[in-house]
């Protein structure tokens, strides 16, 4: 069994700063990668930033310069500091891992947090 739990969302004037943590639980042998997706109101889900077990990172165009996402292998947690937020980053952000559990004879699959909500509003 693997749960992932975000935490750190909440309520920012524009031009402030949330950081992101989510850790995973369980029984994990591997996670490949690990990152955040968002989905905002009407619209269709999307990955914000990712990060691979080596560090290498990636970035929607929208978050590059202002997001960073980072990891922490040995705890199994990702983080996603997000600065000079913008009302438009206003949406549901969910943790997303990718990789095998139990053991390494287990399946590789994606596994999801329930999502913590971020608003940017005055």
């Amino acid at each position: 069994q693997v749960q992932l739990v975000e935490s750190g969302g909440g309520l920012v004037q524009p031009g402030g700063s949330l950081r992101l943590s989510c850790a995973a639980s369980g029984s994990i042998f591997s996670i490949a990668v690990m990152g955040w997706y968002r989905q905002a109101p009407g619209k269709q889900r999307e990955l914000v930033a990712t990060v691979s077990i080596g560090g290498s990172t990636n970035y929607v165009a929208s978050a590059k310069g202002r997001f960073t996402i980072s990891r922490d292998n040995a705890k199994n947690t990702v983080y996603l500091q997000m600065n000079s937020l913008k009302p438009e980053d206003t949406a549901v952000y969910s943790c997303y891992m990718y990789g095998v559990v139990d053991s390494i004879t287990s399946p590789v699959r994606g596994y999801w947090g329930q999502g913590t909500q971020v608003t940017v509003s005055s």
